[in-house]
């Protein structure tokens, strides 16, 4: 079966529009899905989600292709594009629906993911505490048709302009996994 090749990964890591854009400058991602996760409400709107009441996070479901890209590689693009060390924010996007967490799918993924942290935290390179969370995925549901390809769609956008185009370029630049 073509499809079983494929694995899931799940990241909150802020705004998933910025998420998305970086991601996809991967290679062996085969399909990034914005979306919801670890909410309280079925089926969320954007709006809802925003108000932080849903208690959703803002996630990018990835599909990749473990042969071309690890879970290990993911998990350090996750690191470093986002900063992991502030509690419900990333820039000036604020509230629990922006936090760090990672979804796990499978038991492995949960290993993978918790070592990996452990490494981070051991090497000091963040000078406040790592807040990022790791637990099940839970109430996962897709975002509206609009927030996919976001960043491409809508690069006259104000914060695509100013936030997510400079996150991008400086990730382009020193990163090795890319297209």
């Amino acid at each position: 079966n073509y499809m079983s090749i494929f694995q899931k990964a799940t990241f909150g890591a802020g705004c998933f529009w910025c998420v998305e854009a970086i991601f996809k400058e991967l290679k062996g991602i085969e399909h990034i899905e914005p979306g919801y996760a670890g909410g309280t409400v079925e089926n969320p709107t954007y709006e809802e989600v925003c108000t932080g009441d849903t208690n959703h996070a803002e996630v990018c479901r990835i599909t990749f292709n473990p042969q071309l890209i690890s879970y290990s590689e993911l998990l350090d693009v996750f690191w470093s594009a986002h900063d992991p060390a502030t509690l419900n924010q990333q820039g000036e996007d604020k509230g629990t629906q922006y936090r760090s967490v990672i979804f796990t799918h499978v038991e492995e993924q949960k290993e993978i993911a918790e070592k990996s942290l452990h490494i981070l935290e051991t090497s000091n390179a963040f000078p406040n505490p790592i807040v990022t969370e790791i637990k099940p995925i839970t109430n996962y549901f897709p975002a509206e048709n609009y927030h996919h390809d976001y960043f491409s769609n809508n690069p006259n956008n104000p914060y695509c302009a100013m936030v997510i185009k400079p996150k991008v370029e400086k990730f382009k630049k020193r990163n090795v996994h890319e297209n």
